[in-house]
């Protein structure tokens, strides 16, 4: 009766009213907890259907659907051939794992597929261990990243800092322009170098074979893909170059490289799943390339859909984002095909062509559906070096050089960041330059909070200008007490700045038969804090002196409590403000 009923409604909300019978209540419904938590692990697709999409938004989406689909076809092949993988995988992972994202995904508008972002690192993995080992590494990254989604870290990724994200991504497109050189000026070589400064080398030696008709199609392609991204968004410049491109190869019979004399045709098919076989060997040499994989998708993916949201105005949800994600990465392994994560340019184009739902997006993977099975054939013809230039047109717009050269000019500790990430993604490794930012990056904002924190006695404090009233009448009244003084804390209380209690009660040369510390600007304590606020507490009392803690918030005390200090200088001790503190050392 409910389904009859949905039947008969404006809007196509019947999958609404199937989701409210007994049987099948909600999907969330299996989610333990709260109705935040139930909600946090929907996909939007599923909240969009129940609360109804209109057919204007239906024939919108498809619209989108279909023009981002055209979009995508080119980049989908150039991603693959850049990546050091046949050009059909980069179909694979835009079909399926475009239409997982974009079903079970937290964003009503993200659109997923292979990225510009991933050449490095796939391109790295399939030279050290193979397509098989790419396969497999995609796979590991997979269940990496719906691990994250279950333990709710969409949140924490979204505050990677800003400097660490512009210093990879600008490196990145730095390598991805200089592993096009090869085709856009058309040289006779070999196989491009791995290394950044090899290939610059191998370029070189190798200049006397440049072939001017490669760099004419190469630059016209960068040319159309430019003029026409400013005059409509409704047909890609891209694929306008490639049929230009194309047709110009095929009638006047130009000397150059197509997909074809490299890879031979493409397969108007998708392959058949197969898991790939893992050993305990293989997950050990392969933890630290899909760990790279997982850290890249997760923050590009919410990147994007954090754009997303600006553009559209609306909220994703970040942590079922990160587990269609990895649920896409795995598919994507299984069908033969290379990492995929939300990809900025296809979103926005999706937006700004009129989808609002991930219907566009699923729109999307079956429109690369079609064109596999009855016009990939025609694929092969495509030039190398018209796929050289559209790529060198996205390493452009990934380069994000006016950010990059606003952050040399900020904090100095910004541009130390900034800066080991760019040189390490094209010197070393994508791998290390990730792992070595993150790390330098929560040091960095460990010493800021440590320099934020600091324990000053109140007669230092009362002679700051910005002195408040508390800290002045604490100043005052400790002033007519014999014995009593009084330390105000500010800051967070941890490990990186428990060494200054040391060092400011180091400084007292007469011990007060009274210490009152003031706890009301200390917002967390963690283990460390708590360890040598202790063992400075037990000092105190080994040498006779009374401790009174004064404001304590909630949340601390409970640390405090846990960890037995409330025990140690006794519960009548810990007073609520200063005027019962001063009360307590009288």
């Amino acid at each position: 009766m409910c389904i009859r009923k949905c039947l008969h409604e404006k809007k196509f909300n019947f999958a609404a009213c199937f989701l409210t019978e007994k049987t099948g209540d909600c999907l969330a419904s299996g989610f333990k907890g709260s109705k935040a938590m139930q909600k946090m692990f929907v996909p939007k697709l599923f909240s969009i259907i129940r609360e109804g999409v209109t057919r204007e938004q239906v024939l919108k989406d498809i619209s989108a659907g279909v023009i981002v689909g055209i979009v995508a076809l080119p980049l989908a092949i150039a991603f693959a051939i850049a990546s050091g993988v046949p050009p059909e995988k980069g179909l694979y992972t835009a079909i399926i794992a475009g239409f997982i994202i974009s079903s079970f995904g937290g964003s009503r508008v993200q659109i997923g597929g292979p990225t510009g972002a991933f050449i490095v690192i796939v391109y790295g993995i399939v030279q050290e261990f193979g397509v098989p080992g790419l396969t497999a590494a995609t796979l590991i990254a997979g269940v990496m990243i719906v691990l994250m989604g279950f333990a709710r870290l969409g949140s924490v990724l979204k505050y990677i800092p800003y400097s660490l994200v512009v210093g990879f991504t600008s490196g990145i497109a730095l390598i991805i322009f200089s592993s096009q050189v090869k085709d856009f000026l058309g040289l006779q070589m070999g196989a491009v170098p791995a290394g950044f400064i090899d290939k610059w080398l191998a370029y070189g030696q190798n200049f006397d074979s440049v072939n001017f008709y490669a760099i004419g199609i190469a630059a016209g392609t960068v040319l159309i893909t430019l003029i026409f991204s400013k005059i409509t968004s409704k047909i890609p410049g891209s694929l306008i170059a490639i049929i230009l491109a194309t047709l110009a190869v095929q009638f006047f019979e130009m000397p150059v490289e197509t997909i074809a004399t490299r890879f031979g045709g493409i397969p108007n098919s998708l392959p058949s799943p197969e898991t790939p076989a893992l050993t305990f060997h293989d997950i050990q040499q392969l933890i630290s390339p899909a760990f790279t994989i997982a850290m890249l998708g997760a923050i590009e993916s919410l990147l994007s859909a954090v754009v997303a949201d600006g553009m559209i105005g609306g909220s994703h949800r970040s942590n079922m984002e990160l587990v269609a994600q990895g649920a896409a990465n795995v598919a994507s392994a299984i069908f033969g095909g290379i990492p995929a994560t939300g990809a900025i340019a296809r979103t926005a184009t999706n937006v700004k062509n009129g989808g609002r739902t991930p219907i566009a997006g699923i729109v999307h993977a079956f429109t690369l559906l079609v064109i596999v099975l009855f016009v990939g054939q025609w694929a092969k013809l495509i030039p190398m070096a018209c796929l050289a230039g559209i790529l060198v047109v996205v390493a452009y717009n990934m380069s994000e050089w006016h950010a990059f050269l606003s952050l040399t000019r900020g904090p100095k500790q910004d541009v130390l960041v900034l800066l080991t990430a760019f040189f390490l993604t094209v010197l070393v490794d994508l791998t290390v330059a990730i792992e070595i930012g993150v790390v330098l990056s929560a040091f960095l904002f460990m010493r800021r909070m440590a320099k934020i924190s600091e324990v000053k006695a109140v007669s230092e404090l009362a002679t700051d200008e910005q002195a408040d009233e508390e800290i002045t009448f604490a100043a005052e009244q400790v002033g007519q007490l014999q014995g009593v003084q009084i330390f105000e804390v500010n800051g967070p209380l941890f490990f990186g700045a428990a060494h200054k209690f040391k060092e400011t009660m180091g400084k007292i040369n007469v011990r007060p038969k009274i210490v009152i510390f003031r706890l009301r600007h200390v917002p967390f304590i963690d283990a460390t804090g708590l360890y040598s606020f202790k063992t400075m507490l037990k000092e105190l009392q080994e040498q006779k002196t009374k401790i009174i803690l004064s404001g304590t918030r909630p949340e601390v005390r409970t640390v405090l409590q846990q960890g037995g200090i409330v025990d140690l200088i006794g519960e009548k001790n810990m007073a609520e403000n200063i005027q019962e503190a001063m009360e307590l050392a009288n």
